[in-house]
């Protein structure tokens, strides 16, 4: 072992499925691409994402185990419980039983070791792996070569036989042997073949095989981009292929093995993809993909209790996530320029998204992807969104479109600037009902007047008058309404229009715009002054955030 490595304890297993969740990000896109089995629907990424999110949110919570709190076992039964409770999709139940194969392993040495295991060898590792093949095969009802399987049974074989080096050299080895058996899934499987594609779950699991060499080791390695080949899966071949209208999923309680046998052969009468997944106390984890998704739950409730029952459109990708699967209950999200907005916005409690900071213009720069992915890093059910005039249109509706097909409660709230998504979130319960909450905070953002402070580049003509080059521009809705010598006397004309019909506060956001000469405090002093003598009984608040573009928001409440 080297000088860096570290033992595989109970934080290290956490930390692990922490990078996991933090790289599954990261590649979401290249494994949804490459989902051609068992149904084409590009959402093997995100199933494995939410799966091991929720993993990691009852590691986090400090499931129940025996051992103390330094004990593996304890954090990998608290993995297995959050995966199983919260498996999204084939991917996630698939990866359900990798997890549970670690916390069986684990949990028997733990007992040999009299009731608590500090940390887990290169050995376990491998035998943890391939017991994780026996669950998968077990719960599938058989292999099919070729896919997630094949590459977890190629990575088990590699740790166990490389065991002997130690715990960095086994992992190693696991995720070279990996690469070679993901490689090899085309000439396994006809339709990864016929995609020119891998399979996307083995390309998932090396993600979590190369987190876990970053955890152990410092760093993982390089690895290809994994792309669909330019003769992709061509329209005929979808056609011999028709999906299943729907994708069922429960919980299944109070079940014995023989029932769950029945259940097994009636679902294969109703549909394809079957996936029962055993956990302790006659409880299991049920899949399918079937066109009859009333007749698939009718055969659960014959065979015992359901809970968290999931019917998703297999065309659609719509789903019905339960909240349970994440790491909190709501959110807000806010889209924000400049490093002084970020530090406010996050000081407020949101979550936060920028524009990339070389983006010529902030307000075109982010895509739907992008909104996505920050989306599902909040790692809460209900997401309140605050655009704050930095997504373009098209992309947020497709943004918050997909987000929800992905099981995330989108609320988006319309708010056209930074001094807007101020308002709405100081009226933010995260305690209220959701449509209470959203109506609240689209009210306030509504009833926040706003404007902008710019500095003109050239001489042009305004409805305001001509302006020359160098004069401040005060701006609302979209028009130049106030021309002035500077930034200042703009601002001032600006506040007064907006504070015509009264206000209690106005909110004055400092961006980058500011003229290089133009002192930012002694421009705060001079509004301060201004809104003091002419408006009694409003507060002027004044924060620096350096945004882009503008030299100054100006809002009124």
């Amino acid at each position: 072992m080297g000088t860096s490595d570290r033992p595989l304890d109970a934080a290290a297993l956490r930390d692990w499925a922490h990078a996991a969740v933090s790289d599954l990000i990261t590649h979401i896109d290249e494994i949804n691409r490459l989902n051609v089995f068992p149904v084409a629907d590009s959402d093997t990424g995100a199933n494995m994402l939410f799966t091991m999110r929720s993993a990691l949110a009852e590691a986090n919570a400090g499931g129940s185990a025996d051992g103390g709190p330094g004990c593996v076992a304890r954090v990998a039964s608290a993995l297995s419980v959050g995966a199983l409770n919260g498996a999204r999709g084939n991917s996630g139940v698939i990866l359900s039983q990798i997890l549970r194969g670690i916390a069986d392993v684990t949990a028997t040495a733990a007992v040999d070791a009299g009731g608590e295991l500090r940390v887990m060898d290169a050995a376990l590792l491998g035998a943890a792996l391939g017991r994780g093949v026996e669950l998968i095969i077990t719960s599938m009802g058989q292999e099919v070569p070729g896919t997630i399987v094949s590459v977890l049974r190629a990575a088990a074989e590699a740790v166990e036989e490389s065991a002997p080096d130690g715990m960095a050299a086994a992992i190693t080895a696991g995720g070279d042997a990996a690469v070679v058996a993901l490689e090899k899934t085309p000439e396994q499987l006809e339709v990864l073949a016929d995609a020119g594609a891998v399979d996307a779950g083995g390309r998932g699991l090396l993600v979590l095989l190369d987190a876990l060499r970053s955890t152990v080791g410092g760093q993982a390695p390089a690895r290809t981009v994994y792309e669909l080949a330019p003769r992709a899966l061509t329209a005929a071949t979808v056609a011999d292929r028709p999906a299943p209208q729907f994708e069922v999923m429960y919980l299944l309680a109070g079940c014995d093995a023989a029932a769950a046998d029945v259940l097994r052969e009636r679902l294969q009468e109703l549909g394809e993809s079957v996936a029962i997944a055993a956990a302790p106390s006659d409880n299991y984890s049920v899949h399918v993909h079937t066109d009859d998704a009333g007749a698939a739950v009718e055969a659960g409730l014959a065979a015992g209790q359901l809970s968290r029952i999931v019917v998703s459109a297999l065309s659609s990708g719509i789903t019905g996530l339960p909240a349970g699967s994440w790491t909190r209950e709501r959110a807000v999200l806010a889209v924000v320029d400049g490093d002084g907005a970020a530090e406010l916005f996050e000081g407020e409690g949101a979550c936060v998204l920028r524009p990339a900071s070389d983006a010529p213009d902030p307000a075109a720069d982010l895509s739907a992807h992008q909104l996505v992915r920050a989306l599902v890093d909040t790692g809460a059910a209900q997401v309140m969104v605050l655009p704050n005039g930095y997504v373009a249109a098209e992309e947020l509706v497709a943004g918050c479109t997909a987000a929800i097909g992905w099981g995330i409660d989108v609320v988006p709230i319309p708010t056209e600037s930074m001094v807007q998504g101020l308002a709405a979130l100081a009226v933010h319960e995260k305690g209220a009902h959701a449509v209470d909450d959203g109506y609240t905070m689209a009210h306030a953002a509504g009833g926040a007047r706003h404007g902008s402070v710019r500095i003109a580049t050239e001489s042009a003509l305004t409805w305001a008058g001509r302006c020359q080059r160098g004069d401040g521009l005060g701006i609302a809705g979209g028009e130049v309404l106030i021309v002035a010598p500077d930034a200042a006397a703009a601002a001032i004309g600006l506040i007064d229009l907006l504070l015509a019909s009264g206000g209690d506060l106005a909110t004055v956001l400092v961006g980058a715009g500011m003229p290089a000469d133009a002192d930012a405090t002694a421009v705060g002093d001079i509004l301060a002054d201004h809104v003091h003598d002419n408006h009694p009984g409003t507060e002027l608040v004044i924060y620096r955030t350096g945004h882009r573009g503008d030299a100054l928001l100006i809002g009124v409440e």
